[in-house]
């Protein structure tokens, strides 16, 4: 039996595969390496598929400096946007529109460190108004809330809470030097004591190793994330990571493989930096990948809803939602 085969038999056996595995497995033929993810993919998960959408709800002048974000106000970018919490019925707007398109979740996103709690109780508002009027699940991304304001969120409606830790915990120091990954941990940890499930991933193409990529996946895991995101890093002009290049389509996938080893049970979403691939993802969504975010981006744009939906339908793959 040889390295990938035993490896996919003792995930399929509900058994963790461990760091210098997962380093050993992004060593193998990453065609087979990929079949391999697919199979527990369909075993552990089934054919459904997660579709989300976000919006950007507070736009611009961010006072964090990481380094990707077309928002900090720490460079000069393209993105001259700016503007406070969208109201209410903007927010709803945005909610009916994506149930109207068969999407699961919507995310209310915002730019900043953290909300104050007069913008905390304005978005629980919101969030009121499209449980409501809406069937659709509701996330947020508010930045770095505490507990209290997470218990707010929870009773407002909301079921989940996103919050990168973008990369290893090593190499994060290298992206931001505005907050910490203990800062996100705690934030991620925070959400789950209020009563929410958690989202948290990374982006890829921000210069870290193949070892950071591992080691951000493994500590997803230690804290029971089950909506995995992955960006791909878009390199914007004006940041430091302008001149990054794009990872290429394999690349993509060798780490989405990968990540399906490491969190054969996750909602594995392909995220940011999807529009770059020549095939918008399909690839990465035959090598483990499970769930997207469809539509706009914060700052860039995505692929429509409907394409998204006709994609996965000749995938074989069914539009439900996975509320681990």
């Amino acid at each position: 039996m040889d390295f990938i085969e035993e490896m996919k038999n003792k995930v399929l056996r509900g058994e963790q595969i461990d760091r210098e595995e997962a380093l050993r497995l992004s060593e193998e033929p990453s065609d087979r390496l990929r079949e391999a993810a697919e199979e527990i993919r369909r075993k552990v998960c089934g054919d459904g598929f997660d579709i989300c959408t976000i919006v950007n709800a507070k736009c611009g002048r961010c006072s964090e400096d990481c380094k990707y974000c077309a928002q900090s106000a720490h460079y000069q970018t393209a993105c001259d946007q700016s503007y406070p919490l969208l109201s209410a019925e903007e927010l709803l707007d945005g909610a009916r529109r994506s149930a109207r398109q068969g999407v699961l979740r919507y995310s209310i996103v915002t730019s900043g460190r953290r909300l104050s709690d007069a913008e905390v109780e304005q978005v629980c508002g919101s969030i009121r108004k499209i449980k409501a009027e809406t069937s659709i699940e509701v996330c947020v991304s508010l930045g770095l809330l505490d507990e209290t304001q997470f218990h707010r969120i929870r009773e407002a409606g909301a079921s989940r809470v996103h919050c990168n830790l973008e990369t290893s915990a090593r190499y994060f120091p290298s992206v931001c030097t505005t907050h910490t990954y203990a800062e996100k941990i705690e934030t991620l940890l925070a959400a789950k004591r209020a009563g929410l499930s958690v989202c948290s991933g990374g982006i890829l193409g921000l210069g870290e190793t193949m070892e950071d990529r591992i080691d951000m996946a493994l500590t997803v895991r230690e804290l029971g994330v089950r909506s995995v995101p992955v960006n791909l890093l878009n390199p914007i002009m004006g940041t430091p990571y302008e001149k990054n290049a794009p990872l290429t389509n394999e690349e993509a996938c060798l780490c989405v493989a990968l990540f399906r080893f490491l969190l054969p049970d996750a909602s594995i979403r392909l995220a940011g930096g999807r529009g770059l691939l020549g095939d918008k993802g399909e690839a990465c969504f035959r090598s483990g990948a499970n769930a997207a975010i469809s539509g706009d981006m914060l700052t860039t744009a995505g692929i429509t809803v409907a394409t998204d939906r006709e994609m996965l339908h000749n995938l074989g793959f069914e539009v439900k939602r996975n509320d681990g």
